[in-house]
């Protein structure tokens, strides 16, 4: 099958079911959709090639049953692709050449496709997701952000919670993968710090510490564009991804000023998609506490998911005139 014009591309792995649900929705529009996973469709049936001339460039993705003109290519959905990692069947030195061969190369073709709309720029996603950013960025649009310290230095550390009118919470930087000593995945969680529990470990890496805001509920901010989708989430956890199956949602409105500002953060950081935390207060303060430009969603209420999974399609199916 030969085409595409004007398809869309989409970059996930072969278990995202939350991608399912846009291209669900794209193929009742009858939008022509390419679905790829890079970081292993490229060590098997898929094959990319690019060329560079003066004032002309051209590329190729063959699959087996799609041969895609990437200069014709409408929007691309960078959403979940898996990690390039090379061929499973090379070892040490030569698979950890061929991951990083095909991460510059095959990554920088696709994010170099002339005329696509991207949803998100795959170098935006990564701007995006550094937490020292993502709080000055919030500032800087007028989104309140709790008192927050990162650091390596374990006094200071302690001064910042020895200051705190209420107590301080840790959070990783990044979602780092870790296991324990039985060699089982573990899941580094928010949770409440005090003073004597910081040790001189504290200096091996910078730590985030920050204010616990005094919350009523949380919120999660989709954000599409200029369309927002707010859920409230109720729950006994201080971290509400910890226990999910006891966490009540239901639609919100998000708030003018807190709307203008999030869709300023997305410009500043050229995304179209964020997903956004909120604590809010019992007078109804928002504090802003992290932006996702990859987040999940298609776990809120059926209404927030249908609209977002809408949304998105929109995005993607109007391309770059979006």
């Amino acid at each position: 099958m030969t085409d595409q014009s004007g398809s869309v591309l989409v970059l996930t792995n072969d278990h995202d079911v939350t991608a399912d649900v846009v291209l669900r929705i794209l193929a009742e529009r009858h939008v022509p959709v390419v679905r790829l996973d890079p970081g292993t469709d490229l060590h098997t049936d898929a094959a990319l090639i690019a060329t560079y001339r003066t004032g002309d460039q051209r590329g190729t993705l063959r699959t087996p049953s799609r041969e895609l003109d990437l200069t014709r290519v409408r929007s691309v959905w960078s959403r979940r692709p898996s990690p390039y990692e090379g061929p499973a069947d090379l070892d040490g030195q030569e698979r950890r050449f061929a991951a990083s061969q095909s991460f510059w190369g095959a990554g920088g073709i696709l994010a170099s496709l002339p005329g696509a709309h991207y949803v998100n720029h795959p170098w935006s996603n990564r701007a995006a997701e550094y937490k020292p950013a993502q709080l000055s960025a919030a500032q800087h649009c007028g989104l309140s952000v709790p008192s927050t310290l990162i650091t390596n230095d374990p006094a200071e550390a302690r001064e910042f919670v020895s200051w705190q009118a209420s107590s301080v919470v840790y959070k990783p930087l990044w979602n780092t993968p870790y296991k324990g000593t039985d060699g089982k995945s573990q899941q580094v969680w928010v949770r409440e710090v005090r003073g004597h529990e910081i040790t001189d470990a504290v200096a091996t890496c910078p730590h985030l510490f920050q204010a616990r805001v005094e919350k009523a509920f949380d919120v999660r901010v989709t954000a599409v564009g200029d369309k927002l989708f707010g859920t409230r989430i109720d729950s006994p956890d201080l971290d509400w991804r910890k226990r999910q199956a006891l966490m009540r949602c239901a639609p919100i409105d998000v708030p003018e000023p807190v709307a203008r500002a999030v869709v300023a953060y997305l410009d500043r950081f050229r995304l179209v998609f964020g997903a956004f935390d909120f604590a809010v207060t019992a007078d109804g303060a928002w504090f802003f506490l992290e932006c996702n430009p990859n987040g999940q969603w298609a776990w809120q209420p059926d209404s927030v998911t249908d609209s977002v999974a809408h949304a998105i399609a929109d995005q993607l199916q109007k391309g770059q005139d979006a």
